[in-house]
């Protein structure tokens, strides 16, 4: 992970983490539901993992939010 996107990285994670609280997911079910570890997802809201697009996607159906969202940061 380039240290200068860190920042970014973050509030993806940020992101995902509100989403997923909105559907009122824990980690382990959503985890569950996209066949993934729950220690990556874990790493991935705290922005310290990336995500392929694969994971991107996927998430994006499970909680029902186009991916753009994920993107949308705020300051």
């Amino acid at each position: 992970m380039d240290a200068a996107q860190k920042d970014k990285y973050v509030k993806l994670g940020l992101n995902i983490a509100y989403y997923r609280r909105l559907h009122k997911y824990t980690q382990l079910e959503l985890c569950e539901r996209l066949d993934i570890d729950r220690s990556y997802i874990s790493k991935i809201e705290l922005g310290n993992a990336g995500v392929s697009l694969d994971v991107l996607f996927r998430l994006s159906d499970v909680l029902e939010v186009p991916t753009y969202k994920f993107f949308e940061f705020r300051e």
